[in-house]
């Protein structure tokens, strides 16, 4: 397993956000302002990394996102925004907010984005003797895409899983029909894989590069969340057991296997419900 939840803000994410602002800074340095959407992580990553070059940021998220995640954009410097009932209509609000006011916006889904997360896919292949399946989490897709880069890069014959949350399945029904569907995402508690509509170049890449996508319940991810804590005392988001939540699933008897713990900025309430129940 690799464990991007030890990172300054707790997520794999913040590879991306560097990457990605040390790119405008250079290429746009006229720039002074940034604005995205998120439920937390990339906008995380976004204000982490544009602290380190003079930017202001706007966040914009939706409402009733979590608490702690907010709290923690605000205190890396963030202007915060709550806007609408899920991610898409944040994301919809941050494009009218960009073109509005002149600011440069950051999507959620880049390739300078795709570059930077796929730096821990090359630690993670390059660290582990070759795993015949590695279980990837999906949301917007860079995770996976950098994941299929590192791959292929590397030259390793490893079968890639994505894993979307079957209360937002968007990706999968995508996948599996080869365009894009906007599918509602409904999951109560893998918000960082909360996608109601994929980005159409990430799509592309993962069907090319994916074997397969599986669902996994929000009871299989609550149960995934429970045994990394119990088996390893790392506290995981949703989204961050979402990929060892299909693998034990799956009843993976192969030789070797690998996930990602991508997250761990789970609210300290939701936590502790999960770790009661079950």
């Amino acid at each position: 397993m690799k464990h991007e939840n030890h990172t300054p803000v707790g997520a794999f994410k913040i590879r991306g956000g560097l990457v990605y602002m040390d790119w405008l800074r250079r290429a746009r340095p006229e720039v002074r302002t940034v604005i995205s959407a998120t439920r937390g992580n990339h906008g995380q990553s976004i204000a982490f990394a544009a602290a380190r070059t003079g930017l202001k940021v706007v966040i914009v998220v939706p409402k009733g996102n979590s608490a702690e995640k907010n709290a923690a954009m605000r205190a890396l410097g963030a202007e915060l925004v709550e806007w609408g009932e899920d991610f898409q209509a944040a994301r919809e609000q941050a494009e009218v907010l960009a073109f509005d006011r002149g600011w440069q916006i950051v999507p959620s889904f880049d390739m300078r984005l795709v570059t930077g997360v796929a730096t821990y896919a090359m630690e993670f292949l390059r660290g582990a003797p070759e795993m015949e399946e590695v279980y990837v989490p999906i949301g917007m897709g860079s995770g996976a895409c950098g994941m299929i880069a590192a791959r292929d890069a590397l030259g390793l014959r490893t079968r890639l899983v994505g894993v979307v949350s079957s209360a937002a399945p968007a990706m999968a029904k995508s996948f599996e029909v080869g365009e894009v569907v906007e599918v509602e995402a409904r999951t109560k508690i893998a918000d960082g894989v909360a996608c109601r509509l994929p980005d159409p170049t990430a799509l592309e890449i993962v069907r090319e590069g994916l074997e397969r996508i599986v669902e996994v319940t929000d009871e299989a991810v609550e149960e995934a969340m429970r045994i990394l804590f119990s088996a390893t005392h790392n506290a995981a988001e949703g989204a961050g057991a979402i990929g060892l939540a299909a693998l034990l699933e799956d009843g993976a008897k192969r030789r070797r296997v690998g996930t990602v713990l991508c997250g761990g900025n789970v609210d300290r309430a939701v936590f502790a419900r999960v770790l009661s129940e079950g």
